[in-house]
């Protein structure tokens, strides 16, 4: 039987649409079931074993150019997909477990997913640490077994395809030199060392948390909450900030037709800020809920900042490009967006923040903890995906690389749990380092303010414009020149601000 390739792209296409809708409706509120079954079963034929090796056999003859880049990125698509599919029966009972499950720190029940909620809110770090246990304890019993089973298939289907090990699958899936981005992250956290604790433990010490040494894990959501800062971040501010910050930009968010903001109030709606990108570039939704705190302005904010890159993706550009590619890409833009939260003088300007330090001091210190974290995660993933991981020890390599990367004891729970599929953990970590290249670039042509510019606006709309036809790399060899390259997001993480 012959392999349709338009054909094939047209009925992806319009999967992920369908997808995407349905993710939003559920998320918004607008309907309580997420009903991505029958969506999947309509499209199963997408992700047949046949038609996945016939699309690797063609990205692998393919001569170069925009043709192979269609090629990998629909590949990805498909193989992703078939592993959705075969192991869509332990991800479903997972998400209804987690969904349905409680836990109890002692002192009355707590859903589980509502754990790192209760710990951000919660002054005790005696039941921050309660809560955490009991969650653990759910974690090992209940959940575990069916990570294990759908880590252990994902694995089993990447040998049956030919690949050695899923860390070589997704190295030629996602076009990732990941051995070289762990040097380089490797490189990262040795350059961060000295200064880690000098930079993060005033800004413990100042929100009433324990230096590093005595912190606890479950102290982190609290850490990252800093409710002290509230005040800076006000929710009746939250949306007018960043439509005013779009409105420096050269953009107008209300006559963005193909964006649509829903901040409205439903009982089931999401209660974090995210993206849906039904149709690239020509629906695409802002959901909110807004609350106000740092750790809301930094959702928003992020989740513009994608919603921005796809609403302003060329409409002409081949479908691989509009709605897969290298993620990397528009996690940069949405951590540039993201970023103005902790620059000085977006926070005077914007908010009309008299003494900004705190605010920035704070974001920077969790900056650091995140990208170190991530740096240990991708090392972790690359043991556990290789193929000579012995299973029985990646609980304890877990804790102990996450332990030494953030000097916070780390329990071995989570093994699983914590781990993103696909090695998305590169994504962010290219993407951490392509946002300061922008965000360098953007200072130095337009100025500090670069916020308020339209001629900066301008410049991000020719990024933005691109999709993600080209990979992180790619597209910055191309508009900047030069390579990713970690060395100055940990000058900037560790150097104090003038």
């Amino acid at each position: 039987m012959s392999f349709d390739l338009d054909h094939y792209r047209r009925r992806a296409e319009r999967f992920c649409e369908e997808l995407s809708r349905e993710y939003y409706l559920h998320l918004a509120g607008h309907k309580p079931e997420l009903e991505i079954e029958p969506i999947y079963d309509g499209y199963a034929d997408l992700f047949a074993r046949a038609d996945v090796e016939r699309l690797r056999e063609l990205a692998g003859g393919a001569a170069g150019g925009d043709e192979k880049r269609r090629l990998r990125y629909l590949l990805q698509f498909a193989f992703d997909g078939l592993l959705g599919l075969d192991t869509r029966s332990e991800s479903a009972e997972l998400a209804g477990l987690e969904a349905s499950l409680e836990v109890d720190p002692g002192d009355g029940a707590v859903p589980y997913r509502a754990v790192p909620i209760e710990q951000a809110n919660e002054p005790d770090s005696d039941r921050r640490a309660a809560l955490e246990e009991a969650r653990n304890a759910v974690l090992v019993e209940r959940l575990n077994p069916l990570h294990r089973a759908m880590l252990e298939r994902s694995h089993e289907l990447c040998r049956a395809f030919g690949w050695p090990s899923y860390t070589a699958a997704y190295a030629e899936l996602r076009g990732i030199d990941l051995e070289t981005l762990a040097l380089q992250t490797g490189s990262f956290l040795e350059a961060t060392e000295d200064a880690y604790a000098a930079i993060v433990d005033p800004q413990l010490r100042r929100t009433g948390m324990s230096p590093l040494g005595g912190l606890r894990r479950s102290d982190l959501p609290r850490f990252f909450r800093a409710v002290d800062l509230d005040p800076v971040f006000p929710a009746d501010l939250l949306v007018a900030s960043f439509a005013n910050t779009l409105a420096g930009l050269g953009i107008d968010l209300g006559r963005q037709t193909n964006v649509h903001l829903d901040a409205d109030s439903r009982r089931t709606k999401s209660s974090r800020a995210f993206c849906s990108t039904p149709r690239v570039p020509d629906e695409v939704y802002l959901v909110i809920a807004p609350s106000g705190g740092r750790d809301d302005y930094g959702a928003l904010f992020h989740e513009g900042g994608h919603v921005e890159h796809y609403a302003n993706t060329d409409p002409g550009l081949a479908f691989e490009f509009r709605h897969l590619g290298d993620n990397s890409v528009t996690e940069s833009f949405a951590f540039l967006v993201e970023h103005l939260i902790e620059d000085r003088d977006w926070l005077r300007h914007k908010l009309g923040v008299e003494d900004p330090e705190p605010a920035a001091a704070h974001t920077r210190a969790f900056k650091l903890v995140l990208v170190r974290r991530y740096a240990a995660k991708l090392a972790y993933e690359l043991e556990l995906h290789g193929d000579t991981a012995v299973l029985a020890e990646m609980p304890g390599r877990y804790a102990e690389l996450l332990t030494r990367a953030l000097r916070v004891p780390w329990p071995r729970a989570s093994w699983l749990a914590d781990v993103d599929g696909g090695f998305y953990a590169a994504c962010y970590l290219r993407a951490w380092t392509l946002e300061t290249r922008w965000r360098a670039a953007l200072r130095e042509r337009f100025g500090a303010s670069w916020f308020a510019s339209s001629e900066a606006g301008e410049w991000l709309r020719s990024l933005w414009s691109h999709g993600q036809r080209l990979d992180a790399a790619e597209l910055l060899a191309e508009t900047l020149g030069g390579e990713l390259d970690f060395t100055v997001m940990a000058t900037e993480l560790t150097t104090p601000a003038d």
